[in-house]
Parts: structure tokens; sequence; C-alpha cells
């Protein structure tokens, strides 16, 4: 028996196959689509991310990026340079990026109850927005600083193995 996947309708009319691999550093995710990256530098995580993020957009996926503020102009210049409109995404809201000050630290602390509802927050409005998926990727440098509530981490990302499974999103 052939298996059935659900065609989607992106911008332009192009039917796509919802059910379409999902591919990051070398592999497809598959059930399970919370993955915890480690690089040695920027140019290898670039490297690793940039092909994961660009297939996002030529699929006409949401990106929600969260980064350290002092990188954003960076972030920005590396999805440029691998040919992602950044303006023409943002204006559509298929693209939307935060600091770390505007998910993670709100109000200066990291707050898990908080972070989890985001995530659920940024995931349903996609699928409201008439996004298929919503690929989000976090950049968690500000976890190596001492800061308010970052003992609370590993305990966050557990919870997050247990709200994720709910979504067909993949996080990194």
């Amino acid at each position: 028996m052939e298996p059935t996947h659900d065609r989607v309708k992106f911008g332009g009319g192009k039917l796509r196959d919802a059910g379409e691999p999902i591919r990051f550093a070398g592999s497809v995710l598959d059930t399970h689509r919370h993955v915890c990256a480690f690089f040695h530098n920027p140019d290898e995580e670039y490297r690793v991310l940039l092909p994961y993020i660009k297939e996002g957009f030529d699929r006409g996926e949401k990106a929600f990026h969260i980064v350290d503020p002092q990188l954003r102009a960076e972030h920005r210049q590396r999805l440029t340079s691998a040919g992602i409109d950044l303006e023409t995404a943002e204006m559509s809201g298929q693209f939307e990026l935060r600091n770390w000050a505007d998910a993670y630290l709100r109000d200066g602390h990291f707050d898990q109850d908080r972070m989890l509802a985001l995530i659920e927050e940024v995931l349903n409005r996609g699928k409201q927005q008439g996004f298929e998926r919503t690929r989000l990727v976090a950049h968690m440098e500000w976890a190596l600083e001492d800061r308010p509530g970052v003992d609370d981490l590993v305990e966050y990302e557990t919870r997050l193995n247990y709200v994720l499974p709910r979504y067909k999103d993949p996080v990194i």
C-alpha cells in the first residue's frame, strides 16, 4: 500500500508534499525533531545550519530564530548570503528573528514555564498564519553565562521533550 501524504499549497500556487523529509546535518529528521547541536565555531555552525534553514524557506515554511543580540547582524548576513530574501520573508511573516532578551531572558532571567509557553505559541501561530511547518532555530550560548535561571535549563530541555512530540515542527 502506498503511503499517503497531505498536499499543501504554498505561495505561487505550487502543491508541495507535506510529508517531504526534513534534512539536517546529512540525516533525515523523522519522528524526533528536537535536536541539540554543538559546533566548534560559527563557520561550522552555519555550514550545518544553512542548508536546513534554506530548505525550509524554499518550501515556504516559517522560520523563527533566536540569537545573541550581538550576533544578530551576522546571522542576517549569513542567511542573506545563502540566497534568502529576508526582507520579503519578514514582510510576509515567514521569518521572525528575536534576541535572547525577547525569548529566553525576558525580564532579565530564564523562566522555563514562560519559555515553554513561547515555544508552543510560536508553533501554533505558524499554523494559524498558514505555514505547514515552523523551523525553529535557537542559539543558546547565553546558558554558558552566569544568568538567573540558567540552573533550570536541563529541566526545561526535558520538559520540552514532552511538549514537542505534539508538533511536527523541527526545533534545533
